[in-house]
């Protein structure tokens, strides 16, 4: 069992919300979190459908069973409960609930319509690097092999059996919740048509044409993968500086690992030879940062930069009126080429951009403000903008 980051937030939002929801992908640790953190209260777990049926017959009667505290696990299955949470928590202050759900479209839509303004929301993602612990002796591309879920590294499970569980687990159960597909195998190939994309722009015309769907429904496809937290979009970067920047997102996975498995790498010699592994590599960094945010309760503070000039920058972390820009390389030597871009946007955003690195999978640091390189972990492990916020 790994003691988790956003414990330290759970804790913290527990004394003054009567309601706290924690949704992520499936098997990201919701659960385990959920009971480490809050020891003492009552865990249900509304998959079982003989609980499910029974809740539903008097649902207020259940939770007033519970007055020192529940935990309601794919609380989403009972839409109706959110109503009487609302009223059950409205009537004592002191009274704790903790929502769990895998289904992000289906959870805050339940929230939002019963439990506004009542109710602290929170993102639980795969392991981060710091949760794992030690990762000096384990390779880069072990790391992008295995990805981030908890059942790989606690359990020593086989890769391959857990990710595919996952995927089966998701095309056949999860997404008839959100959406009725009706050809699930198709559904898959568009899964794993996304990955060949890790960390490039989303082109839905382009994944249309592949799979002879309409542009309409590879958008919607894609919503339904960020709703249930397999994909995400990393927004470009967009401020009026005088040049025509790029208005499409890049996509990128929750896990690394799954992308992997979709794109058939079976093991970490793979990786280092696969032509996406600089892709995989950025996608794991650009997550590393994502979790960081999520774990302290934050929203994204992520952009990229690209122009129609093609310069990019691979990640611009936005504080306030404040930039920090980051390229990303995962090579393990420096090269001078890697300070191109981050030289070129210095003049375009001016003294809002307050320092420029360089994330790459090599030994040496250089932790310099304008134009330093620092091995992406110990960048993780120290970052000072995000502890010091």
């Amino acid at each position: 069992m790994y003691l988790r980051n956003l414990q330290t937030e759970l804790l913290k939002l527990a004394e003054k919300w009567c309601v706290i929801s924690v949704t992520g992908p499936r098997q990201s640790g919701k659960t385990t979190l959920c009971k480490t953190a809050f020891p003492t209260y009552k865990y249900v777990n509304l998959e079982d459908i003989p609980t499910r049926l029974e809740i539903q017959k008097d649902p207020s009667a259940f939770l007033r069973a519970f007055p020192n505290g529940l935990i309601i696990d794919e609380a989403q299955l009972i839409p109706q409960l959110f109503s009487y949470v609302q009223v059950f928590v409205d009537e004592d202050q002191s009274r704790r609930i903790v929502l769990s759900g895998s289904n992000d479209f289906l959870l805050m839509k339940s929230i939002t319509q019963s439990l506004a303004g009542r109710v602290a929301v929170m993102r639980l993602l795969p392991l981060a690097l710091s949760e794992l612990g030690d990762t000096s002796k384990i390779s880069t591309n072990e790391l992008i092999y295995k990805g981030f879920f908890p059942a790989i590294w606690g359990n020593g499970r086989e890769v391959g059996y857990v990710l595919e569980s996952y995927l089966s687990t998701y095309v056949e159960r999860d997404l008839r919740q959100i959406v009725n597909i009706k050809d699930l195998e198709l559904f898959r190939k568009y899964i794993t048509l996304c990955a060949v994309r890790i960390g490039s722009e989303f082109n839905a015309t382009a994944l249309s044409n592949e799979l002879g769907i309409s542009v309409i429904t590879a958008k919607e496809w894609f919503r339904i993968l960020q709703t249930s937290y397999v994909c995400y979009e990393l927004q470009p970067f967009f401020r009026n500086i005088g040049k025509r920047l790029v208005k499409t997102p890049k996509i990128y996975f929750y896990d690394v690992g799954l992308a992997c498995y979709l794109l058939g790498i079976q093991s970490p010699e793979q990786v280092a030879t696969h032509p996406l592994r600089g892709n995989l590599f950025e996608n794991l960094v650009v997550t590393e940062m994502l979790k960081t945010r999520y774990n302290k309760g934050k929203r994204s503070n992520l952009y990229f930069y690209r122009d129609k000039g093609q310069h990019e920058v691979d990640v611009l972390q936005e504080y306030g009126n404040e930039l920090r820009a980051y390229e990303i390389k995962s090579a393990t030597a420096i090269n001078s080429d890697f300070f191109s871009n981050l030289k070129y946007i210095k003049p375009l955003l001016g003294d809002a951009l307050l320092s420029t690195q360089v994330l790459y999978d090599g030994n040496s640091d250089w932790d310099q403000p304008e134009n330093g390189y620092i091995n992406f972990r110990h960048w993780q492990e120290n970052n000072p903008w995000e502890k010091g916020e």
